[in-house]
Formats: C-alpha cells, structure tokens, sequence
C-alpha cells in the first residue's frame, strides 16, 4: 500500500472511488433519497476531479495498491479537509486514519494552524476518535445532515 499525490490519470478511479463510497457506504446519510444521491454525486465526474487535481491550493492524495486506487483524500490550504473515502471493499484497513493523518501533515506543511471538515454521520465517530471536536449538526450542500469539525494541529 502507497500513498502518493493524485495525477490527472487518476481522475477516473479516483471518480470511481468517490461514487462507490458514497453510494455504498453513507447510506445512512442519504437514505436512498434520489434528491440527495443524486446532488451528492453530481459533481463526482472525472472532469470535476481533473480540476481538483490541477488546483494548486487543493492537496489530492490517493493510497494505492498494485496501481489500482483505494481511497482518495483533499485538504485546501487553510486546512479544510474536503474529501476522504475509500472503497467500500477495503474498509475497516486503517486505510482512512493514514489518509486523514496524511491530509492533516500537508495542511500543517502550508501553514494551516487547524484542521476542519463536515463529516458524514457515518464518519462521526471515526473523527472524534481522530481527535476532532464536533460543533452543532447542520444541513450540507448535497441536503444530508453532516457534522462541522475542527482539530488543532
């Protein structure tokens, strides 16, 4: 297992990645609600992640596995971790702690003092077991509830 900086190759797997997690993975967040699903993965397109990728105030990573992509993780240079999901085939390898633990290293490396981020419910507890503190619940973007949280670096 490696974990490296997305290319823009990886922009395809990487979608994957994201559509399998969220689909699979954080139904308890969406419900199967088309409205949700649907806004959710909306912006989850190999286009879309080109873009990200290119960003030079975005830090992408991938952990890999004999070249195929296991999970992908984002944090913006003011700390914000924007994205970390992994398939759902390999969950429960620690595979998301090394991500977040990476995510929070290339914050810190660009000067971000903390480390926010909005969680899933079905992330929940796995931030405050990182070490994240939890502020109230609010609707997201995508219309699910999700979780604003912070860590001091």
């Amino acid at each position: 297992m490696e974990i490296r900086d997305a290319k823009l190759e990886d922009a395809a797997a990487i979608c994957e990645v994201l559509r399998q997690s969220v689909t699979n993975l954080c139904i308890g967040d969406h419900k199967n609600d088309p409205a949700i699903l649907g806004a959710w993965l909306g912006n989850k397109t190999p286009e879309t992640l080109k873009g990200w990728i290119a960003d030079p105030s975005r830090q992408m990573l991938v952990v890999t596995e004999e070249e195929d992509v296991l999970a992908v993780g984002g944090v913006l240079d003011t700390g914000e971790i924007t994205l970390n999901y992994v398939l759902p085939s390999v969950r429960m390898r620690g595979i998301s702690k090394v991500m977040v633990e990476a995510l929070e290293s290339r914050a810190k490396e660009r000067g971000a003092k903390t480390c926010t981020l909005n969680s899933t419910g079905t992330a929940r507890r796995f931030y405050l077991a990182m070490g994240y503190a939890e502020q109230e619940p609010k609707t997201g973007m995508f219309g699910a509830i999700v979780y604003p949280m912070s860590k001091l670096l």
